[in-house]
């Protein structure tokens, strides 16, 4: 008995979230393709959110199958004249097709038209991401404190620089910082990396060279995260806390530059792995993506939201990677194809998403791994 609730108690705790958000970013995603596809004029035979075996599906008056299947991680949209669902083109069925429907399929359409169809995908995960955020800033707007030093935790960095309580901070390696949160994002991706706070003290500014220390935290569910910190805290008092209202069109601004933060972010950490800076055990697989989603669930359907846009950049970002089998890699081909005034061959398209596939499976096997030896502790 207790098994059984244990096992319920998981699949409605982490399965039923994780689902929830991994079905609406693979849905966005796709239906980019599918609405830039029909305006294109190109020919669509199914989509598809899963893989595998149908389990419910129907035909639309335009000939188009949608179908939920049985794997659910992941979806395509597939295009009249293609193989598979990764957009390999069968060249038999195109040869054996008549010439008004050959100009229906996605190899017969234009360049740019294929490029716009498959760029749509990642541009809609964004478009999600900006919406989201623009939603939860109009209804809940956001808490901002002000950059100023309450106190200075010993031996850290900013100890160390000279740092004092009541320093307000103005600028990091001469970009300007109007709050606190604007210091800890610019600083917790920037580990054991030199950087000059400005900090604004009597009424003269003082430039502060000082690294932020590599640390490693834990969250309030327990995770274990590593960033950068240089030892400076705030409080109610001191950094007077307050929440900011937004307007629809300055809650849209604001979902484009928190969407905008998570870009950079993603690449200020790969940077940091490339130099060793940060350890490669953060990058997750869908273990650690389900964990997050149930543990952001007991916190409301605001935060869980909030989780899917953050994982819609994610996704987007990753999907413009130049990888065959990515839309990046189709992408790619295509600036190739544009450059030499004909597509890429056939038999060297299948040998680089064959390639590309094997990049993607050992990227998920080692996102998995990590997913494993975070749970074994």
């Amino acid at each position: 008995m207790d098994m059984l609730a244990s096992s319920v108690g998981f699949l409605t705790g982490y399965i039923v979230p994780f689902l929830i958000v991994l079905t609406l970013i693979v849905f966005i995603h796709e239906l980019g393709h599918y609405l830039a596809g029909r305006w294109s004029g190109i020919g669509i035979t199914a989509f598809s959110i899963g893989f595998g075996p149908e389990i419910i599906g129907f035909n639309d008056r335009h000939g188009t199958r949608w179908k939920l299947s049985a794997i659910p991680l992941g979806g395509y949209v597939k295009f009249l004249g293609d193989e598979d669902a990764a957009s390999i083109p069968d060249y038999d069925a195109l040869a054996a097709l008549p010439e008004a429907e050959r100009k229906r399929t996605f190899l017969g359409a234009a360049l740019w038209k294929r490029a716009i169809t498959v760029a749509a995908g990642p541009i809609a995960n964004f478009l999600l991401a900006i919406a989201i955020f623009a939603v939860m800033f109009s209804i809940y707007g956001r808490q901002v404190a002000d950059p100023i030093v309450a106190e200075v935790r010993p031996g850290s960095a900013a100890e160390a620089a000279g740092v004092r309580p009541g320093d307000l901070l103005v600028a990091l390696d001469g970009n300007p910082v109007a709050t606190f949160d604007d210091v800890r994002r610019y600083v917790s991706v920037r580990p054991e990396l030199k950087i000059t706070v400005t900090v604004r003290r009597d009424g003269a500014d003082l430039d502060l060279p000082m690294t932020p220390q590599r640390t490693e935290i834990t969250d309030q569910f327990g995770n274990k995260i590593e960033l950068g910190l240089i030892g400076i805290v705030t409080n109610q008092e001191t950094g007077n806390f307050r929440v900011v209202e937004y307007g629809p069109l300055e809650a849209v601004g604001q979902g484009v530059l928190q969407s905008w933060h998570i870009v950079t972010g993603t690449f200020d950490y790969l940077s940091n792995l490339v130099m060793g800076r940060m350890k490669a055990d953060q990058l997750g697989g869908p273990i650690r993506v389900a964990q997050a989603s149930g543990q952001m669930a007991t916190l409301g359907v605001a935060a869980l939201l909030q989780l899917a846009a953050v994982l819609s950049v994610s996704i987007g970002l990753l999907n413009l990677m130049p990888v065959p089998v990515l839309d990046g890699g189709h992408l790619m081909f295509y600036a190739v194809e544009a450059i030499r005034g004909r597509p890429v061959g056939p038999g060297a398209q299948e040998i680089a998403f064959r390639i590309g596939m094997a990049l993607v499976l050992m990227l998920m096997v080692f996102a998995t791994w990590n997913d494993i030896s975070m749970l074994l502790g």
